[in-house]
Parts: structure tokens; C-alpha cells; sequence
């Protein structure tokens, strides 16, 4: 497991070593002993989800209120994504700043969310399937959500135009106005 920071302290891309031939590839997406070291701390997982998306489709920018903010390590298991992530801890100094990365069945990477932060992607290719671990429960009454296309957080997301956004998503507040 190969271990990349961030623009963002906290956020982790992990890269996994693959092991692949002719028949295919093989490779361990957990381990719960390296995640911890990787993270300087001890994680415990409750959820595991699973998404799968059309071209276009942008879920987020999502997150939760303590006391169920979820920390979340994704990955994009067929297809690819743009992931991006927002650090919306007050305290931080990296506080509205955002990270955008490439996950993908061909990268194999998966990204490391602590609790904090908002997060969100766009499907890239034909159809893409994401899954998560988190480490609190969903919890629809600390569910909230920013506009994906706020100007003060200026997110260069790969696509824009012709995009398909739920209905919530649409009408999210913009950072200024959202509580976190």
C-alpha cells in the first residue's frame, strides 16, 4: 500500500499494490492495521455502501453534523469519477479549501475523507460504481449538503454542462449559507 497526501492534511489517496497476469489482478482493498498506521489513528467502519451512476450524474457535495459526521474511504470500482472532497472544519486551516482526484477501476485507488469534510463526484465514464466505507451510520436528520457549483469554492469539476443532479443537490445552500 502506497500512501499519497494531499493539497488538504488528513486527506489520503491510497494506492494499493496489484498483483496482475493474464488471468486478471488480484489486490487487498482493506487492511485494517495499515489503514490505521497510514492514518495515524484508529478507524472503525459501520457502513459499507454502494452507488452506481450514469455519465453525468453528480452526486453531492454531501456530509453529515456531528454527532454522525462520517469519515469515508471511497473507491470506484467499475468505471471512473471525479472525487472531490471540502474541508469545512473551522478550526482548519485549510478551512473551504477543496481536493479533486481521478478514482477509477483502472487506478484502484480509493481516498481517505475524515469526518469534516463534504464530498461529492461526477461520473466520467459510461457508468461508473462507487463504494464506501463510513464511519458513522447515514443519518438523514445531520444530512446536509453544499451547491456543487458554489463560485467561492470554484471547483473545476471535468464536466459541467448537461449534468444530471437530484433534486436536493440542486437546490443545496452555498457554503456562506450552509451549517456545518
Amino acid at each position: 500500500m502506497n500512501i499519497l497526501d494531499t493539497a488538504i492534511p488528513d486527506v489520503k489517496i491510497i494506492e494499493p499494490k496489484v498483483f496482475g497476469d493474464e488471468r486478471g489482478f488480484f489486490y487487498e482493498s482493506f487492511h485494517q492495521q495499515r489503514f490505521d498506521d497510514a492514518i495515524g489513528r484508529h478507524v472503525e467502519f459501520v457502513q459499507d455502501n454502494h452507488s452506481r451512476s450514469s455519465r453525468g450524474v453528480l452526486r453531492g457535495l454531501h456530509y453529515q453534523l456531528p454527532p454522525q459526521a462520517q469519515g469515508k474511504l471511497v473507491r470506484c470500482v467499475a468505471g471512473e469519477v471525479f472525487d472531490v472532497v471540502v474541508d469545512l472544519r473551522r478550526d482548519s486551516a485549510t478551512f473551504g479549501r477543496h481536493f479533486g482526484t481521478l478514482l477509477s477501476a483502472a487506478n484502484h485507488r480509493q481516498l481517505w475523507i475524515p469526518e469534516g469534510f463534504a464530498h461529492g463526484f461526477v461520473t466520467l465514464s459510461e457508468h461508473a460504481e462507487v463504494l464506501y466505507k463510513t464511519t458513522a451510520y447515514w443519518s438523514p436528520q445531520h444530512e446536509r449538503a453544499l451547491r456543487w457549483d458554489d463560485p467561492q469554492l470554484a471547483i473545476a469539476w471535468p464536466l459541467r454542462d448537461g449534468l444530471q443532479l437530484s433534486a436536493r443537490d440542486r437546490a443545496a445552500p452555498l457554503l456562506a449559507d450552509a451549517e456545518y
